[in-house]
């Protein structure tokens, strides 16, 4: 078992490749009773066009799919999974994004016995026709509710806006029409695609003895049988780098206007280092330019072109990315010219000194020590990290070297026009005001 020590961090993370290709990472937490173990496999609501296992030829299988393989997995012949965690104390829980699914529990007690649990269920898919016919109504209500939520349109609307074939555009749930067309066919078609072991990291944090669940993962994986581990081979659209639509309205029912202003990445094809610099740089020019320190933020409150709903991000992975800033807005066309008008000045007279670096640089820092205290941080961004190639822990030492010349860089593929958008929720009696 290989063993990393961090000393700035004062961490040990153990690892192993098991003989099934399957990657166990175990973080012990001194001062910790609680346990947080997840099971994830890169696959996620983009992975929609591949070459299944064994086969020769692409398929495209039906949006939303990777999220209604999520929720079959806990319903299994001799009843639900949740229930087995509840029994042993265990919390469990499963997410679907982009670019991965994840299962997961904390518990206090039983360690071994829940991590069993989610070894099991998750290495034992059981589809029939009636139990998928049955759960399309029950993914199709849980559509229907996010569609009523603003926030929610709002969001994806400004990411329809940006992208013209890639499929970060669909919703993740897909559509009700889209899960309509799947089978129990599709569902074992990309499990064994994409849930071998080999497309997998399991991942525990907290209070464990490494050696001993280490062995305890062996000793479960040994029992089970696997095909031999296969490269999987999936295919995206090209991309421009333009938007599709520079601005988009939707009335819903809500009391005050929503604005999400969305800049386009350009140069997403990186991963390891590279993509870890440009991530920490572009999040730290957002931070200069419209964090809450920000002159931007301070006139823009002063004026009431936001509230406490305000925020603001920058989100990557290999292939797409983006910046985003939304509020709640009385004047969202005053709002979006703020906006604009922050970019434009930042590319004429380039705004960020060495002093607001530095300054961004030990409030960063300072944030993600603290987020260091949470298990359920660690192990949620431990994975994301991995599988594009970068590690959780090399954070600071990256954030202790960008340059200036870092955040221009990172800010250069964000800020052209052709990749800026605009998405408006407006209450209905304004939509045509």
């Amino acid at each position: 078992m290989n063993k990393v020590h961090f000393d700035n961090l004062q961490e040990t993370l153990y690892n192993e490749k098991l003989e099934n290709g399957l990657d166990v990472y175990i973080l012990p937490k001194r001062g910790f009773s609680k346990t947080y173990v997840t099971f994830t496999t890169k696959y996620g609501s983009i992975d929609r066009t591949f070459i299944p296992l064994g086969k020769n030829e692409e398929v495209t299988v039906p949006d939303g799919i990777a999220h209604f393989l999520e929720h079959k997995l806990f319903e299994k012949e001799d009843g639900d999974v949740f229930q087995e965690f509840s029994v042993l104390g265990g919390s469990a829980n499963a997410f679907t994004s982009f670019t991965r699914t994840s299962y997961l529990f904390s518990a206090t007690d039983k360690l071994y016995e829940n991590t069993e649990v989610l070894l099991d269920f998750v290495q034992d898919p059981y589809f029939t026709k009636e139990t998928v016919e049955k759960e399309k109504g029950i993914i199709g209500q849980e559509i229907t509710m996010y569609d009523d939520q603003p926030d929610w349109r709002l969001y994806f609307g400004m990411i329809e806006n940006m992208y013209h074939e890639h499929p970060v555009k669909i919703d993740i749930a897909g559509t009700i029409e889209t899960i309509d067309e799947i089978t129990a066919e599709h569902l074992y078609e990309c499990y064994e695609t994409f849930y071998h072991p080999s497309n997998m990291v399991f991942f525990v944090v907290g209070a464990v003895d490494p050696e001993e669940m280490m062995k305890f993962i062996k000793e479960n994986q040994n029992k089970k049988s696997f095909s031999p581990a296969e490269e999987i081979k999936r295919s995206f659209p090209e991309e421009p780098d333009s938007v599709v639509q520079p601005e988009r309205t939707l009335s819903m029912d809500v009391t005050k206007p929503k604005l999400s202003f969305g800049m386009k990445c350009t140069k997403t094809d990186v991963s390891g280092e590279e993509m870890l610099i440009r991530e920490l740089a572009s999040e730290l020019v957002m931070d200069v330019l419209f964090g809450r320190s920000s002159d931007f933020y301070a006139n823009a409150y002063k004026d009431d072109l936001i509230d406490e709903s305000y925020s603001y991000s920058f989100m990557m992975e290999n292939g797409f990315g983006f910046s985003m800033i939304s509020s709640d807005s009385e004047n969202p066309e005053d709002l979006e010219k703020a906006i604009r008008a922050t970019l434009r000045e930042a590319t004429t007279n380039w705004p960020i000194t060495d002093e607001d670096l530095d300054r961004q640089r030990k409030r960063k820092i300072g944030q993600f020590m603290r987020s260091l205290n949470s298990i359920e941080f660690i192990a949620n961004q431990f994975t994301r990290y991995l599988f594009n190639d970068m590690k959780l822990f090399d954070v600071v030492p990256v954030l202790e070297k960008l340059t200036l010349e870092d955040l221009k860089n990172a800010f250069s593929t964000f800020n052209d026009e052709s990749g800026f958008t605009v998405y408006k929720v407006l209450p209905a009696e304004k939509e045509n005001a």
